[in-house]
């Protein structure tokens, strides 16, 4: 059942890098403030330096809670959990540190495998591990790690490119990479600081690109159900929540409304002549 550590030991160190994701929990320390859990997947992004140290590659997200919460307090508990062969959880207790993008700490771990998108790097020191048995965990199959957020932020970091060729000197971004971290990762949800260098550099954003999914045949890569919703070109493959990205939702939601009313004027009809 439940064993405790005070350093990771090697086997649980030779599995680790074999889980396809993990969870980050951090809490600021008001009482009323927001507890985080965050979920990370994008392989490759953890790093196991030594028995007591570990470090990820944080890449950018609408929310900014772990970098909030680890400027304020430093706590923070890493998560694996396995999904196939023995049932097992693991949690690494630490203390973390925040190395923004731009910072020499930041080159030192990343150096030229920069991920799209990649705006910090967060460094672990462990004092505590945990196991448990986790006999309630599903099975799963793992099909594919994601490329959506390496590619939309590939992206993003071209218009920042383009953009910063012209822009003055004395002047911020406003469109790209570093103008989204100035609106949407200064601030945590509960008004702590997030990140405070990233969005304020000016150097050239270079990143190693991005692997597609590898999914089994039929199955459309979340670039086809992104472009399917944009068109409209809808199948049952792509979700309900891509269909709020389209263009035209409005004559989507029409088009729902007339169906409901449709079917429920035939329902009215059948119940009369059956009343009938």
């Amino acid at each position: 059942m439940g064993k405790f550590f005070d350093e990771i030991p090697q086997w649980l160190a030779d599995w680790i890098p074999e889980q396809h994701c993990f969870w980050v929990a951090t809490a600021p320390l008001s009482q009323e403030g927001h507890v985080n859990v965050s979920p990370k997947g994008v392989q490759g992004t953890f790093h196991i330096e030594d028995s007591r140290t570990v470090w990820y590659e944080d890449l950018t997200g609408s929310g900014v809670e772990t970098i909030s919460h680890l400027r304020e307090n430093g706590r923070i508990t890493i998560m694996f959990c396995a999904f196939d062969k023995p049932p097992r959880i693991a949690r690494l207790f630490g203390t973390g540190r925040v190395h923004e993008y731009g910072t020499p700490e930041y080159e030192k771990h990343i150096g030229q495998n920069r991920n799209p998108g990649s705006r910090a790097v967060i460094v672990i020191d462990v004092h505590k591990v945990g196991t448990s048995c986790g006999y309630a965990i599903p099975f799963y199959q793992f099909i594919s790690h994601r490329s959506l957020l390496n590619s939309t932020f590939a992206r993003s970091e071209e218009v920042d490119a383009a953009e910063m060729k012209t822009l003055p000197p004395d002047e911020q971004p406003t469109r790209g990479i570093r103008s989204y971290w100035s609106t949407k990762n200064t601030k945590s949800i509960d008004g702590m600081a997030g990140l405070a260098t990233a969005p304020l550099t000016r150097c050239p954003l270079t990143n190693v690109g991005f692997v597609p999914e590898q999914l089994p045949a039929g199955w459309p890569t979340e670039t086809v159900k992104v472009e399917a919703a944009r068109t409209g070109n809808i199948t049952s493959n792509v979700s309900i929540k891509k269909l709020a990205q389209l263009s035209d939702l409005k004559s989507f939601a029409s088009g729902v409304v007339f169906g409901v009313a449709a079917a429920t004027g035939v329902f009215m009809l059948r119940t009369s002549l059956w009343r009938h």
